[in-house]
């Protein structure tokens, strides 16, 4: 028998539990921040009520729908590859992230390294990126801005900083493109709590501007590896979502976007992220940068293919 709650119940009980809400809020809020149970990570106060908001909206959708685990719900699922960007090397200052990256245990989850779904929250690629730091990258604000219009969000991050697409190749000896495979398809397994995989976002191309062969090439191994995501996943239409690289590890960036922007294939649409703000190391998006660039992910998906 489905856990529901019916309709007709008596709207005191909502208030009470709408006043209890409110309660623990305002006292949160009279402590800057509210520390995060996992890594430590902070999220402050404006975060938390747009948190607590998310939760009297479910409360007051109670009467309506059945009770709904998260977790066990079908997903749209968007798998993340590429190298560090993607992976995320924004500043979590003083164990701070944006507000805009808040996470919803409702809503937006991640697979794990163990290929298991738990609630989403920066930095996604912990456990995944192994042997790196990583940070805030666009995954988080893109599911945040998605979410109203296509309902619980699977992120599935595989991207490994560092890589050249060479080392995506299919059977490639460092496995990364086979392990992105194998990620994908566990998510979308119904038994698991999958659901339908909706694009590929892949942002990638700044370890392909130090020698001119790479840089040349760029554009049909990116052919190449699409094709074959396509391929392996059933899904010769699947949605692409192709950044457009700011920053560089050596001086061919022009070559490479030359390539990137040349690259045409259908359901393939190109997010430039030509003018965002680098961190110091002037290769990696800075906090502010990432945010910004899911969001234009986000209208870039929404606009063309929901």
């Amino acid at each position: 028998m489905r856990n529901t709650i019916a309709s007709t119940l008596p709207h005191w009980w909502l208030m009470s539990c709408f006043s209890v809400l409110l309660l623990t809020t305002h006292s949160a809020a009279h402590e800057d921040i509210v520390k995060d149970v996992t890594n430590g990570v902070k999220y402050d106060y404006t975060k938390f009520y747009n948190f607590t908001n998310q939760l009297v909206s479910n409360i007051r959708r109670l009467g309506q729908e059945p009770l709904k685990d998260g977790i066990s719900a079908k997903k749209q699922i968007f798998i993340l590859g590429g190298q560090s960007n993607m992976a995320g090397r924004g500043a979590i200052i003083n164990g701070v992230v944006p507000v805009d990256n808040t996470p919803d245990p409702f809503k937006v989850f991640r697979l794990n390294a163990q290929l298991k779904w738990e609630v989403a929250r920066d930095p996604l690629h912990d456990g995944i990126d192994l042997g790196k730091k990583c940070g805030v990258g666009p995954g988080m604000s893109f599911a945040n801005s998605v979410k109203t219009q296509l309902g619980v969000i699977g992120l599935v991050p595989c991207a490994r900083g560092g890589t050249s697409i060479k080392q995506w190749e299919k059977g490639g000896e460092d496995g990364y493109y086979d392990n992105m495979i194998k990620r994908a398809r566990a998510a979308a397994e119904v038994g698991g709590g999958g659901g339908e995989i909706k694009a590929l976002i892949w942002y990638q191309g700044e370890s392909d501007t130090s020698y001119l062969n790479d840089a040349e090439n760029y554009k049909g191994r990116l052919e190449k590896l699409v094709q074959n995501v396509r391929t392996d996943l059933n899904m010769p239409s699947l949605p692409i979502l192709q950044v457009i690289i700011e920053s560089a590890d050596g001086p061919l960036k022009d070559e490479v976007i030359k390539q990137q922007k040349a690259f045409k294939m259908p359901n393939v649409v190109k997010v430039d992220s030509n003018g965002l703000g680098l961190n110091d190391d002037k290769i990696h998006l800075n906090t502010e940068a990432q945010v910004q660039l899911g969001k234009w992910l986000a209208d870039a998906y929404l606009n063309n293919f929901a």
